[in-house]
């Protein structure tokens, strides 16, 4: 038996394959707790009416989490107290870049908190450059033999980090765990992960960042807030990170229960772009049915391609996208443009024929909300006050905008048939970063 599998890992057993002799550092602890009417699964924490997770001859299971393996009464969990078994790394930072001043302060603000272990919320704009300022707290736990955690809740975010964490630290042993991955587990200092792994690690973690936090499936997600908890040690620090905290992490900063580090600028020192609002009929999906999309919309859309500018043209639901190709394609012949969605089988290829210039734009989904960059664009998005566009989303939309320093501002135009809450709150944070902004430019 290999322990190292099982250093700060929970590995399901069952029961009745448990051999006669099992080595004295390993652990046997439940899986679940059962009660009189419910049960409580101590994977995942959810709880199930015992009615529902009935097994045959009174045992009990968790429909909750089965597509980690089905956890039950049944079995038990293998388990190894981390033992931070790393050889030491003289030099573990090999990344060669440099950060702005302002990077380098919150970096050592974040560096210091970590330092100590404690919670912190590092709340930086979207093209603000936050994973090279997480690198001197990454490399500061390296030395000092720590395990460290990098998790997102999106597989994508997972696979992009990757090589940008393996190129930064190349002495440093790495493995990246998400749900399609085929290579097997490995005892690794650094771990990237999605944040739906977690739930196979228990105190392991002296340094566990979570990425995107208001993003789903994490925020709210009672499972997986339970499974940060478990994952990192007692003893270990947990640094957040986002452009677009929710109303929660906003309420805790301001009762004091969460301290924060503020990155109001992006890399290139400008402020975020200022959002427009524009109000269309309340009928227009209606309308857009029927053949006719909004006529405010068509004029946003010609200026831009009189100018020669790109953009990306966001919508609430995806049976919009083909009403308004079909409106697009007869008002504007001459355009070249593509739709675009989740489960787009040519979404990668059409997202880079737009970096290779061969499209005027994309009429898209939330898919594109946040993860891709194209230099120089403007958004604009229909509908802006559905309920499917959160505040959060919204900031993160606006924040394709004004991200290359070579054309740092831009338009960003929100099609409404209402003053939405949604909408006043994506407005309101984005002024209130951009107040912090200038106070430091």
């Amino acid at each position: 038996m290999d322990l190292s599998l099982l250093y700060g890992r929970r590995e399901l057993v069952a029961k009745a394959d448990l051999p006669e002799k099992i080595p004295a550092a390993v652990q046997l602890l439940p899986t679940i707790e059962v009660g009189t009417t419910r049960i409580r699964c101590l994977r995942c924490n959810a709880t199930t009416p015992l009615k529902e997770a009935r097994l045959p001859r009174g045992q009990s299971y968790c429909p909750q989490c089965l597509n980690l393996g089905r956890v039950s009464t049944l079995d038990q969990f293998y388990h190894v107290a981390e033992p931070n078994q790393f050889a030491p790394i003289a030099e573990p930072l090999t990344w060669s870049g440099t950060l702005s001043p302002l990077q380098v302060r919150v970096a050592a603000e974040v560096k210091d908190s970590m330092l100590s272990h404690e919670q912190r919320l590092l709340w930086a704009v979207t093209g603000a450059g936050k994973t090279e300022m997480i690198f001197p707290t990454i490399e500061q736990a390296i030395r000092r033999g720590e395990r460290v955690c990098i998790a997102s809740p999106r597989v994508d975010v997972c696979l992009e980090l990757f090589p940008r964490l393996r190129a930064a630290f190349q002495s440093v042993p790495m493995v990246l765990l998400h749900g399609r991955q085929e290579e097997p587990y490995k005892y690794c200092q650094l771990t990237i992960c999605t944040t739906h792994q977690l739930l196979r690690f228990y105190h392991a973690f002296d340094l566990l960042i979570v990425d995107e936090v208001d993003s789903f499936p994490y925020a709210a997600n009672e499972q997986l807030l339970y499974a940060t908890t478990q994952a990192k040690k007692t003893t270990g620090g947990l640094l957040m990170m986002t452009a677009t905290p929710g109303e929660v992490l906003q309420r805790q900063i301001k009762a004091h229960r969460l301290a924060v580090s503020y990155l109001p600028l992006r890399y290139h020192g400008h402020l975020l772009p200022k959002i427009r609002c524009v109000q269309i009929d309340y009928r227009w999906q209606e309308k857009l049915k029927q053949g006719h999309s909004p006529r405010q919309v068509g004029v946003w859309i010609r200026q831009h391609l009189r100018a020669q500018k790109r953009f990306l043209l966001f919508v609430p639901h995806i049976e919009n996208l083909a009403d308004l190709r079909q409106c697009l394609q007869r008002e504007l012949p001459q355009c070249s443009f593509t739709t675009v969605y989740a489960n787009d089988e040519q979404r990668l290829a059409k997202v880079q024929r737009m970096r290779d210039h061969q499209y005027d734009f994309l009429v898209t989904t939330t898919i594109l909300e946040r993860g891709v960059t194209f230099p120089g664009i403007d958004v604009c998005v229909l509908g802006a006050d559905e309920k499917i566009f959160s505040s959060s989303a919204l900031v993160q939309i606006a924040g394709r905008v004004g991200r290359s320093s070579q054309c740092p501002d831009g338009n960003v135009t929100f099609f409404v048939k209402e003053n939405a809450r949604n909408v006043k709150a994506a407005y309101q944070q984005i002024k209130y970063l951009n107040r912090l902004g200038r106070r430091i430019q």
